[in-house]
């Protein structure tokens, strides 16, 4: 079995990053978890994953004249597969997007869940591709209207070419804030349900300093029950491997941004 999901916001500072290997430890406990850096142009999941000195990253696996092999840019860190991807501006240049599809349907034959740290905006092919490629998206918002606004073009974006709505996560709630009225006006327009609210935590920025994910650093944490509160209501349904694999070889470029 295999699913892909995009998890995604449509603006930065939301913590996508932060929920996205949250949910990839907590989904490990009972699935093989594969995490993938899709935001090649702002990557920083190789700093929260302890990889920032990573020999090979997704990067070299999308620059056409570098012999890697994919398992080359794969590691074990925390009950997960992770490929982080490099921050080099000039590796950024060279990558070419549509090669992601061959690395990640190459990853879905050999995992059960695949999660893509998706890029924060819609501004180019290899922005859109992740969330073009996951079988459905996990939006993380803030709970507040522009936030929500952002996310929703994300989701049409996202429903435009076929991937559906897998829940939405309120991250960096503050106890002054109303998550219920913003909480009422998203069941109005994203599909699946609220998956989780999860409040402001100070363990966060400690986790990253100290190159580790929330759930590794501070698993007693609020904010860490939270995420596995999100992860527990996660449906994965059960796709085929070789099936997405082909899927993802044989998916179209997206023709307008």
């Amino acid at each position: 079995m295999v699913e892909a999901f995009a998890v995604a916001s449509g603006k930065g500072g939301t913590g996508k990053t932060t929920s996205t290997l949250a949910l990839g430890m907590a989904l490990a406990e009972t699935y093989d978890v594969t995490v993938i850096d899709a935001d090649t142009g702002m990557a920083n999941l190789l700093f929260h994953a302890g990889l920032d000195d990573a020999d090979v990253t997704l990067h070299d696996l999308l620059i056409e004249d570098r012999d890697v092999a994919v398992e080359d840019a794969v590691y074990d860190r925390f009950g997960m597969s992770v490929v982080p991807c490099g921050t080099s501006l000039a590796a950024f240049e060279e990558a070419d997007p549509e090669r992601l599809r061959d690395v990640v349907a190459e990853l879905a034959t050999d995992t059960d869940v695949l999660l893509l740290d998706s890029p924060a905006a819609l501004g180019s092919k290899s922005a859109v591709l992740p969330i073009v490629l996951a079988d459905r998206i996990v939006v993380v918002l803030q709970p507040t209207v522009p936030s929500l606004s952002d996310g929703l073009k994300v989701q049409e974006y996202a429903h435009s070419y076929g991937t559906e709505t897998a829940g939405v996560v309120f991250n960096r709630v503050r106890p002054d804030e109303d998550v219920e009225r913003i909480a009422d006006h998203a069941s109005r327009y994203f599909g699946g349900p609220l998956l989780a609210s999860i409040p402001e935590s100070d363990e966060v920025r400690a986790a990253r300093r100290a190159g580790k994910p929330l759930l590794a650093h501070a698993p007693d944490d609020p904010a860490a029950d939270a995420f596995y509160e999100a992860a527990a209501k996660l449906d994965v349904r059960d796709g085929d491997g070789d099936d997405i694999a082909d899927r993802f070889q044989s998916a179209v470029i997206p023709d307008r941004i």
